[in-house]
């Protein structure tokens, strides 16, 4: 069966910009999301900020398997409950990959638990991403290092936790470098966070980056059943236990009850 994709995209840029459009007359979730299904592995699908429920439904988020999310101008108008039900799948189990200005998306923020800043230019620079771990399955296919002609400057320090793994560091222009490929696991979930992507160059184009966002989804997907309540935090009887024990002195809560959140 074929890996379920969703790929979410802002689509402001797209529609506002004219040299976004003109990069991407099919949108920048659609251009990943059409890259993703020359591979018979996949089955990618694409949703936006302006569809209901942000296209983050109950129902589609239980058919994908890993979520592509990239977003920019408009953070803030993603509701609070989509990102505790995207949040709720990671922890289930859902892959998801975070592109490039994504590190300020409330999902991301809200899975690291972190500011998640850095610094910026914008000016066109040449990127070079090196490999720094050869043998990751995200590096697969790729050579040690690859260019992107043109791409915003993100800079350390990144404001993010200590990754698993860094697959990529870029070196820019200006002289900055950046952790460009990071790797999580908040409960079942593998999360990827990966830097290129700023919207008015061609950078979802490239086939090396193409390549990195396949491998990446490979890497993502659980195979594993999906766990359907990860907030759960049951009240254990005592007769329920695995050996045999005695109530000892006063308690707070009742047999059953609920603890408080």
């Amino acid at each position: 069966m074929a890996i379920r994709v969703t790929v979410w995209g802002e689509n402001v840029h797209e529609q506002k910009n004219k040299v976004v459009a003109e990069v991407y007359p099919k949108t920048m979730h659609g251009t990943i999301a059409a890259a993703l299904n020359t591979d018979p592995a996949f089955a990618a699908t694409t949703v936006t900020l302006q569809d209901p429920e942000h296209g983050m439904t109950a129902e589609k988020i239980a058919e994908t398997d890993v979520l592509i999310w990239w977003g920019h101008a408009a953070h803030g108008q993603v509701e609070d409950k989509i990102v505790e039900r995207v949040c709720d799948a990671v922890w289930g189990g859902m892959g998801v990959i975070f592109l490039h200005s994504a590190h300020f998306a409330k999902p991301f923020k809200r899975l690291m638990g972190a500011p998640c800043n850095l610094t910026w230019r914008e000016a066109g620079e040449r990127e070079r991403l090196w490999v720094t771990s050869r043998q990751h399955p995200i590096a697969q296919g790729l050579p040690d290092h690859f260019e992107l002609e043109n791409e915003e400057m993100y800079g350390e320090p990144f404001g993010v936790p200590e990754p698993l793994e860094t697959v990529f560091i870029s070196w820019f222009q200006g002289g900055e470098v950046f952790r460009s490929g990071l790797t999580y696991r908040r409960g079942a979930g593998n999360i990827f966070y990966f830097r290129p992507g700023h919207e008015t160059y061609p950078t979802y184009h490239d086939a090396n980056v193409q390549k990195v966002i396949s491998n990446a989804v490979k890497w993502a997907y659980n195979p594993q059943a999906r766990i359907l309540n990860p907030n759960d935090a049951p009240n254990t009887p005592v007769e329920k236990a695995l050996e045999p024990i005695t109530e000892r002195g006063p308690r707070l809560h009742h047999a059953g009850e609920k603890g408080f959140r």
